[in-house]
């Protein structure tokens, strides 16, 4: 194991690589909607319910982002890396370029055939470096029926599905 007695950004962006997370689409409403590939997504608190995110200050979904009242968190299938790889691309309109959506409570787009959604509130925005944290309260709620779908995750940089044997 490497040592090292500074954390640097190289080491940094190094260990980070190693930890492997669930990829999500984050969607928030404005004109035009706004929607983004992250990992960040966690859950922060059971009493009362709260989850998180981060983003970018310069994301090009944060001006939504930062408006927004309500965003949606779409947790996506092993199958699902095409959504991953349209949310995460720039310069595009990533809602036309996806197509399977609806607007939901609060004009929030809301992406088919995920393995969860999470419709949230959205609680407080803390500034942290060059990102925010977003503090959300879930409003409501799906999920996939079959048991044996599985998440996409990402790992080492690039996107993996979990091996299911036992």
């Amino acid at each position: 194991m490497t040592v090292s007695s500074l954390v640097d950004a190289d080491l940094f962006r190094a260990l980070l690589r190693r930890h492997a997370a669930a990829v999500v689409v984050i969607t928030a409403p404005g004109e035009p909607p706004a929607g983004f590939t992250a990992t960040s997504f966690t859950s922060v608190s059971l009493d009362p319910p709260l989850v998180s995110f981060c983003l970018a200050h310069t994301a090009s979904a944060w001006p939504a982002v930062s408006a927004a009242d309500v965003v949606a968190v779409h947790v996506l299938t092993e199958e699902q890396e095409h959504v991953a790889r349209t949310f995460a691309t720039h310069g595009i309109d990533r809602f036309a370029a996806h197509g399977a959506w609806r607007a939901g409570f609060g004009g929030v787009p809301l992406l088919d055939g995920v393995l969860a959604r999470i419709v949230c509130r959205v609680v407080r925005r803390v500034e942290a470096g060059d990102h925010s944290i977003v503090l959300a309260t879930p409003l409501t709620g799906s999920h996939h029926e079959n048991r044996s779908a599985t998440p996409l995750v990402y790992h080492d940089g690039r996107y993996a599905q979990l091996n299911q044997a036992a």
